[in-house]
């Protein structure tokens, strides 16, 4: 017998389906327009954004934070287009997006149509699975599967395309009724196979010097609590990757801190380098293995046995030739920890007063340096200052994002995760431009209770200003630290260590963000003076409207990356603008 219909058509079938998934909300800008109808008579509220690249990141921090697939709604042709930055960045970083994308009717198909485009080529590198609602009858199974492409194995964005004639057809019952919420990830824990595993536990056991690396695949299996109850029972000590800071608490005798491509003078695990170089068994767990969380594939040693915990089976072993174990992180860790139980242990044991002797070591020799070279008090501000205060006023629920480039790069090297667990959102999957806001604005709308704080310098923010205007408008208290140096520094400090010279695209005119952000409603403040971080920032974190803090900074600062550490005088010579005058023979005469 066929199940009765509640829904009159395709898209009130459609909009049923994702309200059975948990979707309360869509990130969208009135389109497709049936859809967005027939989801707002149920109660699906439409979070209005003002541009749709933002709107991907936001859905890319809704999912990191909440834990849920999130959902955005994009116009066909150009607004498609601009889905595409965010989507591979959720791509390369496993987040679900289930992404709706209006196609032009059917009719019209071929005809070149008003804003036709060939989507299905246009997502072809950015999504795993993009599909057609042709067929009225099978609404709900591409619901689905599209969640079950989403949120299974490694997650990752996927795409509906939704022609404007068929949202408006009749809806037809489908013969199969559906009754499963397919909404959150990973939909599956599959467990590595029992004898690899077995292996794996004999070789951290008899282990010299084992490491564990950890990466964001950690926080996406939801693994936080079987990683710390492995990294105790075998007295591991634990790097993690810039998307995995917080895997571990960086308050653990056993942790060094994110290693990655922020190892130099100042860096968290500098002073450990040699503890990871000399690592002989290393555990690889949720982690790409790319050239940012390897600092170019050099923070390990080539001789080391690796071990290689992840759900994608194409990324174990694909730098570093490893013991396979495939699986999801939880359950793998899990089921390591069960084998090692069963291990002697004694080699771990007897080593563990000495490894956390050298860890303490390091970590006071990093203290001590970072003291005696970083001016405090001075005027632009120090980076390293601002991200001192804000470390003291943050709690073990605070979520920290940030954009890319250096703002990743200070809050991965200068904040600590005071907790197992605690978020800190970093876009380092393709790293673009841009990401900070709009992945706060997601996280604060998947964890409204939490405090929420997204450091982006001044570059990266230009790209998403309008979205000041979208935390105003929802009414989400978020804490947005702008560092203001007027330039474009990680690429102008590159630039120097490379050549000695920059080209004319870094330095840009003088931009009062805190008056941006009072213009749409916002608070906005700018700091140039040190002694009003402390205040200032607590006055922030307490507020219950969105906050700018403008942070005049030192264009001369630069994050702990090691390949600029033999460059540091030459970068600090940078001039301090590279813009050709009007009389200069290298711009052309109009």
């Amino acid at each position: 017998m066929r199940r009765k219909l509640m829904s009159d058509t395709v898209a009130d079938a459609l909009a049923g389906a994702l309200a059975r998934h948990g979707v309360t909300s869509i990130f969208g800008q009135s389109n497709p327009t049936a859809l967005m109808l027939a989801a707002e008579r149920i109660g699906i509220r439409q979070i209005l954004y003002r541009t749709e690249n933002a709107a991907g990141a936001m859905a890319d921090g809704f999912a990191r934070v909440g834990r849920r697939v999130a959902v955005v709604a994009a116009q066909n042709g150009p607004a498609a287009t601009l889905m595409v930055p965010p989507m591979a960045e959720a791509l390369k970083a496993s987040v679900p997006m289930l992404v709706l994308v209006q196609e032009v009717p059917a009719s019209d198909r071929d005809r070149n149509a008003f804003q036709e485009l060939d989507h299905f080529a246009l997502f072809a590198g950015v999504s795993k699975w993009t599909r057609r609602i042709d067929d009225p009858s099978r609404v709900e199974d591409n619901v689905d599967m599209a969640l079950t492409v989403a949120n299974s194995g490694r997650p990752g964005p996927v795409v509906l395309l939704l022609p404007k004639d068929i949202l408006q057809a009749p809806a037809v019952p489908p013969r199969f009724g559906r009754r499963r919420d397919l909404g959150a990830f990973p939909l599956d824990r599959p467990r590595p196979e029992a004898t690899a595993v077995a292996e794996a536990a004999r070789l951290v056991a008899e282990a010299r010097s084992p490491l564990v690396v950890a990466g964001g695949g950690v926080h996406l299996s939801d693994a936080v609590e079987e990683l710390t109850a492995l990294q105790r029972l075998a007295h591991l000590p634990v790097v993690t990757t810039n998307m995995g800071k917080g895997a571990v608490s960086e308050l653990d005798t056993l942790s060094l801190g994110v290693a990655a491509n922020v190892t130099g003078q100042g860096g968290p695990a500098h002073h450990h380098l040699p503890l990871i170089q000399q690592s002989d068994v290393v555990l690889l767990v949720g982690t790409r293995t790319n050239e940012n969380g390897t600092e170019g594939w050099t923070l390990t040693s080539p001789d080391a046995t690796y071990i290689h915990i992840d759900m994608d089976p194409v990324e174990v072993g694909r730098t570093y030739e490893a013991l396979r174990l495939v699986g999801d992180a939880r359950s793998a860790l899990s089921d390591l920890a069960d084998a090692l139980a069963g291990c002697d242990l004694t080699r771990r044991q007897r080593a563990a007063e000495s490894l956390r002797h050298r860890i303490a070591t390091g970590r006071r020799r990093r203290a001590d340096e970072i003291e005696a070279a970083v001016p405090f008090d001075a005027r632009p501000i120090a980076p390293e200052r601002l991200l001192r205060e804000l470390d003291e006023l943050l709690v073990p629920d605070d979520i920290v994002v940030a954009d890319a480039s250096y703002s990743s790069f200070w809050v991965a090297s200068h904040l600590t995760a005071k907790r197992a667990g605690q978020r800190f959102v970093l876009p380092r999957g393709l790293a673009g431009l841009g990401w900070g806001l709009p992945l706060g604005l997601g996280a604060k709308l998947a964890t409204p209770d939490a405090r929420v704080v997204a450091v982006v310098g001044d570059g990266g923010f230009a790209h998403v200003w309008s979205e000041l205007e979208t935390a105003v408008r929802e009414d989400l208290a978020l804490t947005l630290i702008v560092l203001n140096n007027q330039v474009l520094a990680a690429q102008g400090h590159a630039e120097m260590a490379a050549f000695g010279q920059t080209t004319t695209g870094i330095d840009f005119q003088p931009v009062d963000h805190a008056a941006m952000a009072r213009a749409v409603g916002a608070a906005g403040i700018r700091i140039t003076d040190p002694d009003q971080l402390e205040p200032q920032l607590k006055d922030a974190l307490a507020s219950t409207t969105v906050t700018v803090l403008d942070v005049v900074i030192d264009p001369d600062s630069f994050p702990p990356v090691r390949a600029f550490d033999r460059h540091a005088d030459r970068i600090r010579r940078r001039p301090r603008t590279g813009r050709p005058t009007p009389t200069s023979p290298d711009r052309p005469k109009g």
